[in-house]
């Protein structure tokens, strides 16, 4: 079991947002976590130019892209980004990605949003050259032609993984990638459907057992103050629930919202929130943790009492 947190994005101009996010992914690295998360929100940093920053202040942890959309940038350039940041970090980068929403790819960024998962696999094609060079990497499919002399390697294995949600999709990432990175995913929707489908894939097509990393928002507190961290996993993390992607997620479970998938309470809460995911077959953990409280001191205190329970449960379960 690997256990891991997010880290960003976080409020304020970009230098103190930098600044805060390097002093998590710090602290994340002297607690002991296996891996960083770094998601790629569309108003933010770029995340593979974060996890270069990160990489370059840290010296053991795993940093991940949680995730990258596909549509906005062409695969050879997305390789480029993530071998220069998996340099950078000394081989230490997950790149994951995925097809992201219609309401990221078409609304905002004003590109078609058809057929995603065949759009998917054409990506993977040109990255599985991309990323095993140096060499030229000579691809032709339906999305893209492309001849194009690559002189970058990676100087470690690259994990390549997708934000797989549907069957067509989860069929994709165990038949090609390392694993799926998953959001607004309860334990029984990865129980009945994410790991079955995922393992399935992969062992049908001879690849070793995939990686499922659940992403989980985290709140030590009282039980009196649950109802508080569920409302607030419902303001901050609501805009997930808008995604058909998301929802019909959600349906293969039994969470309805993200106020539904907070772990919330004391430590024995969390602890067996975790072991309910880790009995449905996930691999990795990776901890969104969500203060609370009605001031800035309140939330620095609540942030820091969760850190330090989440870090001690942690060396337990792996």
């Amino acid at each position: 079991m690997r256990m891991g947190v997010m880290v960003g994005p976080e409020g304020g101009d970009a230098a103190r947002k930098l600044g805060r996010m390097i002093r998590d992914a710090e602290w994340a690295e002297n607690a002991g976590f296996d891996s960083i998360w770094i998601p790629q929100v569309p108003g933010d940093f770029d995340a593979l130019i974060a996890v270069a920053a990160v990489g370059a202040r840290t010296s053991r942890v795993e940093i991940g892209t949680a995730v990258v959309p596909l549509h906005a940038q062409h695969p050879i350039a997305l390789a480029r980004q993530a071998l220069s940041a998996h340099a950078v970090s000394g081989g230490r980068v997950v790149l994951g990605m995925g097809p992201s929403h219609h309401w990221i790819v078409q609304d905002m960024l004003g590109i078609p949003y058809e057929k995603p998962a065949a759009y998917t696999r054409d990506v993977l094609d040109v990255l599985d050259q991309a990323l095993h060079g140096p060499g030229p990497v000579d691809v032709e499919n339906a999305s893209f032609t492309v001849h194009n002399p690559l002189d970058l390697g990676p100087i470690a294995p690259l994990p390549v993984m997708l934000s797989a949600l549907g069957p067509v999709m989860l069929k994709i990432a165990g038949e090609r990638t390392d694993g799926t990175i998953l959001w607004m995913a309860d334990e029984k929707a990865i129980g009945d459907h994410i790991a079955p489908r995922i393992n399935a894939a992969a062992e049908a097509a001879g690849r070793p057992a995939p990686r499922v990393v659940a992403g989980i928002p985290v709140c030590l507190c009282s039980t009196s103050e649950v109802d508080a961290a569920r409302e607030r996993a419902n303001e901050l993390l609501t805009e997930s629930e808008f995604s058909p992607n998301y929802q019909r997620l959600l349906d293969h479970g039994n969470a309805r919202d993200a106020g539904d998938l907070i772990l919330a309470g004391d430590e024995d809460a969390i602890a067996a929130g975790f072991q309910r995911y880790i009995d449905a077959g996930v691999t990795d953990i990776s901890m969104r943790l969500l203060p609370i409280g009605d001031t800035r001191e309140e939330l620095r205190a609540s942030r820091d009492r969760t850190r330090e329970a989440v870090a001690y449960m942690a060396k337990d379960l792996r």
